[in-house]
């Protein structure tokens, strides 16, 4: 049984993502490193990401197939998935190239780059494919380890889609429904809103303003969700757009 009552919806809404606000700023101070688990804070915030939409299930009479945690249909998510990434990645790679070049030899674009990042880039002259291991060795890590490849998917991309597309944007549309719909996706308030909230949670960790750039892809995430009924598609382009990133960074290190 699903409870569709909207001011019940904007109240869940906003209840579940105050407190997980508030507890992952906290579990991000804890700094501590644990072998086979990483980072104990951010382990604890895929968990809390995990549970917060089983509990307001359990709590609003839903299930978390409601929250599109299923595969189904497979064939449109990966489609979705695959024609996304196939658009949206060439042109991030191109940015990304064309800022660096930029940036690192101008003192005012300067500021915007990750400390230490221009001391690392070697532009096109010194990209090359970085090495694979099977294990991650750490944060100075060289090469692109399949178990940090595992974790963004396990333990960031699902956890995180749950919650934001899966939970959030769901009951945020009950609240406000889409307005309207572009290739089967819901456009409207709840996808800016569930967007927003997915690039307000990245400030606690750093306190980088450059964090808040997540809100775009939150809006391609969340149409996904709405276009398919399933996080399989927004899951999938989120965690192969992590590794992008950090495949690209190993591959212009010098």
């Amino acid at each position: 049984m699903i409870d569709a009552d909207p001011r019940r919806a904007l109240r869940d809404a906003t209840l579940a993502y105050a407190g997980t606000l508030v507890l992952v700023a906290a579990l991000l101070r804890i700094d501590v490193t644990l072998p086979a688990i990483g980072h104990l804070g951010s382990a604890l915030v895929a968990v809390l990401f995990l549970y917060v939409p089983v509990f307001f299930a359990w709590r609003r009479h839903e299930d978390l197939d409601d929250y599109g945690f299923h595969a189904a249909p497979v064939a449109r998510g990966l489609a979705t998935a695959g024609v996304a990434m196939a658009i949206a990645f060439p042109i991030f790679v191109a940015a990304y190239f064309a800022f660096y070049e930029i940036a690192c030899t101008s003192r005012a674009l300067a500021q915007f780059v990750p400390p230490g990042m221009c001391m690392r880039y070697g532009g096109l002259a010194a990209l090359h494919f970085p090495p694979i291991s099977v294990l991650a060795h750490g944060v100075h890590d060289t090469a692109l380890s399949l178990e940090w490849c595992a974790v963004e998917v396990v333990v960031v991309a699902l956890p995180e889609e749950l919650f934001f597309r899966g939970f959030l944007l769901r009951v945020l549309e009950q609240r406000f429904p889409p307005r309207r719909r572009w290739k089967g996706g819901g456009i409207g308030l709840a996808l800016v809103l569930s967007s927003l909230a997915f690039a307000l949670v990245h400030l606690p960790k750093d306190g980088d303003p450059r964090a808040l750039a997540t809100f775009a892809p939150g809006l391609l995430f969340g149409w996904m969700r709405s276009r398919t009924g399933s996080i399989l598609a927004s899951t999938t382009t989120h965690a192969s757009a992590n590794i992008l990133i950090r495949t690209i960074e190993l591959a212009v290190s010098r």
